[in-house]
């Protein structure tokens, strides 16, 4: 017997005030319970940051944050009586339960909130990723806050209500909840406003809500990037001329690293040597710049590596816009391009260019399950740049390596047994038991091997005739528990440092520095100064001579240091 609905064998309703009662919760009563569990307690993460942001609370700390504790289950209780009608209500109730109890264990374990680029991330994940994340933690919390809940909400008994009284009823205590909701917002007001202005973060905690928009507007998003193809860019490129012979056309490597941050990169003074191997090839002589002040264009791989391949820089650029990028623009120049992926994919960028993954291999000493170590990458770049055509590669060459760097939380499994140096570190993906040092060491194993894999890649680069350059940078940083705050995808306007700032590198032979006129004194003074992925697009442009529109001159990081003459 559906909610509200009770049919003779003619199909009329029946007045349910002469069937007798069935004993039960009234349908009012059962959604006002849900509404209260879902503003408390699937909301503790909210209250919690609330309760941080005020401070101590005096006598109007407490009646404001009560108001606003029941304008939230006031709010629910409208959406319940106007959605969750007959049929949809034992459903819906899960849903939501489950939404909160999801949402409010990885707000409270990792720090992070819910928005459109973290829903991106859950929609985009893959199974290794969604993998690191079922932790025993996890586990129990969805068993006590979403398991038990939902089948005491599925099995709770409802009385039924006639179609008319429960349209009139549902409408009204609809508006009535909205209304008392609204007046009491307004009657705090101030004290809100203040709140939210010092915390903008807030609004991204507020359960169930938070993960209905965010989804819907990650779905909006996809809509719209599928329902055009994507807008050109650099029409106006000339093809660049070919070399006589293969191995005197420029050669770059893009390395795009993963969740690697400044500050425990042992090039920009870190107080660990997170980068031995290429320290000592700087020592040696190796023409290496390590760029000291780099800002990334998110805080989160979804949102990042598409921007670092486009022209505009963060400011300006669009996800929701489909459009072509660096890869595009060199291809229709003429050079061969290709992209070795050892994470989740290229995120849409290499769509158009031949690519590789690599985390279904099975090698021996790299790989276990289905993933593998970064240095994969090694062995399947030398293949990778054969099967380009030969015509293309005459004209010059970017390969792109997607790594899986320090990707979390479970960071001792990016690293061989070889590489773990800091000990003892944290072994499990449940972040918040371990201890704060053994996190440190878990994390800065995975930038020493990171930096194992560059000085075997400029080591193998070294040994080519042509001109040939490698640039390394991060597409995100990471929180490893400041402030209570653990991995990344915070967004932009309230994330900490420690996520936007990034290791960035470059590296280029005698052969590059010639062909492009370089002062190498002055890219090391360049080094420096700020830059960001603003500079990505427009310095690997410039590294192959590409002039176009849409190539600034102004953000070549190496554009000032070439020689006229």
């Amino acid at each position: 017997m559906a909610d509200g609905v009770s049919t003779t064998p003619a199909g009329r309703v029946a007045d349910a005030e002469a069937a007798p009662q069935t004993p039960g919760w009234h349908p009012m009563a059962a959604l006002a319970l849900l509404a209260a569990w879902l503003a408390t307690v699937g909301n503790v993460p909210l209250w919690s940051a609330v309760w941080q942001a005020q401070g101590p609370l005096g006598g109007r700390g407490w009646a404001v944050t009560l108001a606003w504790v029941l304008a939230l289950a006031l709010v629910n209780l409208a959406a319940l009586a106007w959605l969750a009608v007959g049929p949809l209500r034992r459903p819906a109730g899960v849903a939501l339960l489950a939404l909160a109890g999801a949402a409010s264990y990885f707000m409270l374990a990792y720090g992070i909130v819910i928005d459109a680029a973290m829903a991106a991330n859950v929609f985009q994940t893959d199974w290794r990723e969604a993998r690191d994340l079922l932790t025993p933690g996890l586990l129990v919390a969805l068993a006590l806050g979403v398991a038990l809940p939902g089948w005491l909400w599925w099995r709770l008994p409802v009385q039924p209500w006639p179609v008319r009284r429960a349209l009139l009823g549902r409408v009204g205590v609809g508006a009535a909840a909205l209304g008392l909701a609204v007046a009491l917002l307004w009657l705090t007001f101030q004290d809100l406003a203040a709140l939210m202005r010092n915390d903008r973060a807030l609004r991204y905690l507020i359960n169930p809500y938070n993960s209905i928009y965010a989804a819907l507007r990650y779905g909006w998003g996809r809509r719209t990037l599928a329902s055009a193809p994507p807008q050109p860019i650099g029409q106006d490129v000339q093809p660049l001329p070919a070399a006589a012979r293969e191995d005197e056309a420029p050669l770059v490597v893009l390395v795009v690293g993963e969740t690697a941050r400044a500050a425990n990169w042992g090039l920009n003074g870190y107080a660990r040597d997170t980068t031995p191997r290429l320290r000592t090839l700087i020592q040696q002589g190796q023409p290496i710049v390590s760029f000291a002040m780099v800002t990334s264009c998110g805080t989160d791989t979804q949102t990042s590596v598409p921007c670092l391949f486009a022209p505009q820089g963060r400011a300006r650029w669009n996800p929701a816009q489909a459009q072509e990028n660096l890869l595009d623009l060199l291809q229709r120049a003429g050079l061969a391009v290709t992209w070795l992926d050892n994470q989740s994919g290229c995120k849409g960028v290499c769509a158009r260019v031949p690519s590789r993954q690599t985390d279904h291999l099975q090698v021996p000493g790299l790989c276990r399950g289905d993933e593998c170590h970064d240095e994969i990458l090694l062995r399947e770049l030398p293949g990778a740049l054969q099967a380009l055509p030969e015509a293309a590669r005459r004209v010059g060459t970017l390969a792109v390596l997607h790594m899986m760097g320090s990707h979390g939380p479970a960071y001792f499994k990016r690293t061989p047994a070889g590489f773990k140096r800091f000990q003892p570190e944290c072994a499990t993906a449940q972040l918040q038991a371990c201890e704060p040092a053994h996190i440190f060491n878990a994390y800065d194993n995975t930038l020493r091997y990171t930096d194992h894999v560059l000085a075997e890649l400029i080591g193998w680069l070294a040994q080519r005739r042509g001109p040939t350059a490698l640039l390394y940078v991060s597409d995100h940083g990471e929180s490893l528990g400041e402030r209570g705050i653990y991995l990344h995808g915070l967004p932009w306007a309230v994330a900490p440092r420690e996520q936007k700032e990034v290791p960035m590198l470059l590296w280029a032979n005698a052969g590059m520095q010639r062909r492009l006129r370089l002062d190498w004194a002055c890219v090391q003074r360049r080094a420096q100064e700020p830059a960001s992925h603003d500079h990505v697009f427009h310095t690997v442009a410039g590294l192959f001579g590409v002039r176009s529109a849409v190539v600034d001159n102004g953000r070549d990081l190496l554009a000032a240091c070439r020689r006229l003459e």
